[in-house]
């Protein structure tokens, strides 16, 4: 690996702790939840067979509901659940299913997309 790709993917992975650190936790944000859970169908275009792949939030999780893509030739890539999740607790929602595509840089357009449930315990 060269200097600047070594120096790239480093100022990259301080960006992604820096978003973290940014975001504060569930719970300060919101103490009424007591899990997040994002079970998700993973599909990448090109492999036949789905991964199932589940991801949980508890309050001391860091607030920022972006997942990463697990595509390695992905670039800047993942799935922002902000909006869904956000959404969810501000009309008290327990469930939500739906479909999301990677928003990075791949091989192809639309290289890996995702079928979801997301599940919210309140306090």
């Amino acid at each position: 690996m060269n200097n600047s790709m070594y120096s790239r993917k480093n100022t990259a992975r301080a960006e992604r702790l820096q978003r973290r650190l940014d975001a504060g936790s569930v719970a300060t944000h919101y103490p009424e939840v007591a899990s997040i859970v994002v079970s998700m169908m993973y599909t990448q275009k090109g492999v036949q067979k789905s991964l199932p792949r589940n991801v949980y939030f508890s309050p001391s999780s860091y607030a920022l509901f972006r997942i990463d893509c697990l595509n390695k030739e992905c670039v800047d890539g993942g799935f922002d659940f902000t909006q869904v999740i956000t959404g969810m607790i501000r009309n008290r929602r327990v469930t939500s299913k739906g479909n999301l595509s990677c928003e990075g840089d791949g091989p192809s357009a639309d290289h890996a997309t995702i079928d979801f449930e997301v599940v919210i315990q309140y306090v």
